[in-house]
């Protein structure tokens, strides 16, 4: 796969609080990037999940580095990652 998005699977039941706190992240997921717009996602991520709601990143790993936000280690999705590694 030529280029991937990294989206956040965030945690519906909290919202952006008015002391600016983000919302939980339960997982961090890896999609296809869109041929026609490459910023965007293709509909599922590579475990298959429904792209629509979740958000954008806006992570780009440098060369060596995980494909996810290292601070989020724990919270990668093992199915994408599996799906990364075989292509």
């Amino acid at each position: 796969m030529a280029s991937i998005v990294v989206l956040y699977e965030l945690d519906p039941g909290r919202v952006l609080g008015p002391d600016g706190v983000e919302p939980a992240v339960l997982g961090v997921h890896a999609a296809g990037a869109d041929p026609d717009v490459p910023e965007d996602p293709l509909p599922r991520t590579l475990c298959g999940r429904d792209t629509a709601g979740m958000e954008h990143a806006h992570f780009r790993a440098g060369l060596g580095e995980p494909w996810y936000p290292p601070a989020l280690a724990e919270q990668r999705c093992r199915e994408c990652e599996r799906a990364l590694r075989s292509s």
